[in-house]
This record gives structure tokens, C-alpha cells and sequence, in this order.
């Protein structure tokens, strides 16, 4: 679980319920038609961009940005090493009983084909296919939510602007113009919310996530094929150790 998106969401939404309840009587800031209008009108236009079923599947990336683990590379990259110091001592083929080791399916993945003695180029070929393609399916997620934060403060300003429409048609009450102005702003304050606090963030953290995904993906490959051309241990270590940051490897070293 993801402790750090959890809280930022969790301060977020508390910090602005915090001032609402320290300016007065929070009931002012609830009005049904206009957060209608915002969610209705963020989730009309997401349909209109997108798939219902592209749609829908977002929820599987979001859910991951607070649930999933990442996997840390250089734990990763011990176990690699791990593995090649068991191929360059019995075989590639005595990796065949530690696949369950792996503990990462993509891993597994890969370990298999080096097993069933698939040429390199092809080791490569077809780990680098999945790779694009989850990268792709990661990308569709994070631009449907950039599009719902964007579309959000959208519909928050048009809310405002009908409001403003019907304070306007009724100025022959003018004890009514305050309460209909708060009433207009409602809904690019709450377009606001939801874009900067939920689309928007959850979007960055796709792309975080994905990012780091690819680096242990990456990881993975290079590990894979210089275990199967049968490298050093040590010549493997120091290939890998290339993909990691100066503090990524200080703890990788404390992780041994």
C-alpha cells in the first residue's frame, strides 16, 4: 500500500473541509445540482473521449497507485545475481527449479525463456513487446485522467457561468444575488477540488509508478541475457548496478 498517496489525498480533502468547518456553517458549501453538474459533466465528456471499456479500465492502474508495491531494484538485482551464480556453476538449466523464486511474473517470464534456450534476439523481442504494451496500457490510464482533470474545472466554470445566468434573470430581488453568487461558485470550486486534488495527483502517480516499472522491467532483461550468455556474477552485478541511482545502490548494499 501506497502510505504516501493515501495521506496526500487524505490531507487534502481534510485540510479544505478543515477551513470550511473554521469559516462557519460548512452546510453552505453543499449544493447537489452543481456537484452534479461537475461529476456529471466530467464523466460525459471522459465517455465522449474515450471507450466505456478504456474507461472502466482505469480503475485497475488507480488501484494499483494505492495497493501495489513496487518491486526495489536492487533486491531485484541481488536475486539476479543470485540466479547467474547458480547458472555459471550448475547450468542454465538448474534454474528451471528456483522459477518459483522469482517472486515477480515477468521474472518468471524470462527465466523460463532462457531455460527453453530461446535466442537472445528473441529474448529480447519479446520482452521488450510486453514491456511497450504495459507501457501503452499505462499511458491510456494516466491520459484519461489528465482529461478528467482537466475536464472537471471545465464543467465547475460552465456550472458557474448558468448560475450566474439565473441570479442574473431574478435581480429583482437583490436580497437573492448574494446567496445565488455563492451558489454559482460552488461548482468551479468544486471542479477545482477534483482536479487538483484527485485526477491530476493519481495521473502523476501513474506515471511515477510506470516509470519505475519499466526500470525494474529493464532490470529484468539485461539481467536475463547476460545470465544466459553465461557472464560473471560480478561482470552481471556491475552491468546491472549501472540502472541504479548512487542511493538506490548504498541501499542495495545494506540489503544484502
Amino acid at each position: 500500500m501506497d502510505i504516501a498517496t493515501i495521506i496526500g489525498i487524505v490531507a487534502g480533502f481534510g485540510l479544505i473541509l478543515l477551513t470550511m468547518l473554521i469559516g462557519g456553517d460548512i452546510t453552505i458549501f453543499i449544493n447537489i445540482p452543481s456537484l452534479l453538474t461537475v461529476v456529471g459533466g466530467t464523466l460525459a465528456s471522459t465517455l465522449i473521449n474515450y471507450p466505456l471499456s478504456d474507461v472502466i479500465s482505469v480503475v485497475g492502474p488507480v488501484r494499483n497507485a494505492f495497493f501495489n508495491e513496487d518491486t526495489k531494484p536492487g533486491i531485484l538485482i541481488n536475486k539476479l545475481i543470485e540466479f547467474a551464480t547458480i547458472a555459471r556453476r550448475e547450468g542454465i538449466l538448474a534454474l528451471e527449479s528456483h522459477t518459483d523464486e522469482a517472486g515477480d511474473e515477468f521474472l518468471g517470464k524470462s527465466i523460463q525463456l532462457a531455460i527453453d534456450g530461446t535466442a537472445p534476439e528473441l529474448i529480447r523481442d519479446i520482452l521488450t513487446t510486453e514491456v511497450a504494451f504495459m507501457e501503452d496500457r499505462h499511458a491510456k490510464g494516466q491520459s484519461i485522467l489528465l482529461s478528467m482533470g482537466a475536464a472537471a474545472p471545465a464543467f465547475g466554470m460552465i456550472g458557474t457561468l448558468m448560475g450566474l445566468v439565473q441570479m442574473l434573470a431574478g435581480m429583482d430581488d437583490p436580497s437573492q444575488i448574494g446567496k445565488g453568487m455563492a451558489i454559482a461558485l460552488l461548482t468551479t470550486l468544486y471542479g477545482s477540488i477534483l482536479a487538483n486534488v484527485v485526477f491530476l495527483p493519481l495521473a502523476g502517480v501513474l506515471k511515477v509508478r510506470t516509470a519505475s516499472e519499466l526500470l525494474v522491467r529493464e532490470v529484468i532483461i539485461e539481467g536475463i541475457l547476460a545470465i544466459q550468455s553465461g557472464d560473471n556474477p560480478r561482470a552481471v552485478e556491475q552491468k546491472l548496478k549501472a540502472f541504479l541511482s548512487p542511493a538506490q545502490r548504498e541501499a542495495m548494499e545494506k540489503e544484502v
